[in-house]
């Protein structure tokens, strides 16, 4: 049984964010400043905003309609029945299955020395 598919998957997930956190933070700010530069002004006759005062519409708004949690109200409501499925695979397992799986997991994911030569 493989637990992992790939042994570099942390590294990966890291070097993914550490990637993409940037471009989501221009990228949604830019799309904020192009869309009110192109709908409000002409609407409602206020005057354009620069990048940084999108990022700065976007924070506010953050904070005024969703406060300081994290995720969407109600995210952690029905949760708990996400991973049904598995919690009853794990009681339909045997001892011996049980251990077998630990041991596998434990082998392929949580071990410093996976590298592969």
């Amino acid at each position: 049984m493989k637990c992992c598919d790939n042994r570099n998957f942390k590294s990966k997930r890291i070097f993914f964010f550490v990637l993409m956190v940037p471009v989501l933070f221009f990228g949604i700010g830019a799309v904020v400043m192009l869309l009110w530069n192109a709908i409000l002004p002409n609407l409602i006759h206020v005057g354009v905003i620069s990048f940084w005062q999108a990022i700065g519409l976007l924070v506010l708004s953050k904070i005024l309609f969703s406060g300081f949690r994290h995720g969407s109200p109600g995210r952690h409501m029905h949760s708990h029945g996400k991973y049904q499925h598995l919690k009853e695979k794990w009681e339909n397992m045997t001892d011996e299955e049980k251990a077998k799986y630990k041991s596998n997991w434990k082998n392929c994911c949580h071990s410093d020395n996976n590298v592969e030569a």
